[in-house]
């Protein structure tokens, strides 16, 4: 418990990192501490229900309704059908936020930063799955992707059409609970996933890695942020004054 309460404290001070409105470096205008309020009530939550009898009632009653062998690889495909609505968008003639480049660099870096907090995360709370078969139960990674790119596909057309932006989550709320049918996650899993999913999702909606951001609302300086592979994965910057 004590591991779990300090990875909590963790992933809060990830989310107010972001969210903090520095002059520093500016994000967004929009992404403020609110911005983060329902991932970490989510977060919250399922650490809660983590070491609690309401978390073994509900697998119980989950399984007494779908049975004990119940089967479904569903959740293996619900997580990745908001990336495909993400590019379908606008030739259904919803008008998209960003344009095809800057669509895949914000799939592609906030799947991986959500894996990243997830693998961590599941490295160290060591939970025990349901049905026995390892101890990489909390969080769900599924239900974290899941939300990751529902809240991608939500920000990307919430302008346009809220209705189809908003489609998504029923994709990421029909994975998380397809996991618990399956056995694999509790209910404790799917939440704290969702919540690293939304978390992640709602950074990089408002986080554009290829377009300059100004360090400074006193100076002209800015910084160019991108992506960077080599020894080690991460972002780099160039930083350019001018004076």
């Amino acid at each position: 418990m004590k591991k779990t309460t300090l990875l909590l404290l963790f992933i809060l001070m990830i989310t107010q990192m972001y969210g903090q409105n520095a002059d520093s470096l500016t994000v967004s205008k929009k992404l403020t501490y609110k911005s983060f309020i329902v991932p970490a009530a989510f977060i919250t939550t399922g650490v809660i229900l983590l070491n609690s009898e309401l978390n073994n009632d509900i697998q119980t009653k989950t399984n007494n309704i779908f049975g004990s062998g119940f089967r479904s690889q569903a959740d293996n495909i619900f997580p990745l059908v908001p990336i495909g609505q993400i590019y379908l968008g606008k030739y259904l003639g919803f008008k998209p936020k960003t344009d095809f480049k800057n669509q895949t660099v914000n799939i592609v870096l906030a799947n991986t930063a959500t894996l990243v907090i997830v693998e961590i995360t599941k490295s160290l709370a060591k939970r025990e799955r349901p049905d026995k078969s390892n101890d990489l139960s909390f969080p769900s990674g599924h239900s974290a992707i899941a939300f990751t790119n529902a809240t991608l596909l939500y920000y990307e057309y919430k302008d346009s059409n809220f209705w189809y932006a908003s489609s998504g989550f029923l994709f990421a709320g029909a994975t998380a609970a397809f996991r618990i049918a399956n056995n694999k996650h509790f209910a404790s899993d799917v939440i704290a996933g969702a919540g690293i999913g939304l978390a992640s999702g709602i950074i990089f909606s408002h986080l554009s890695p290829l377009k300059s951001i100004r360090v400074s609302k006193k100076s002209k300086t800015t910084a160019f942020i991108y992506p960077q592979v080599g020894n080690q994965i991460g972002l780099g910057a160039i930083i350019n004054p001018n004076f």
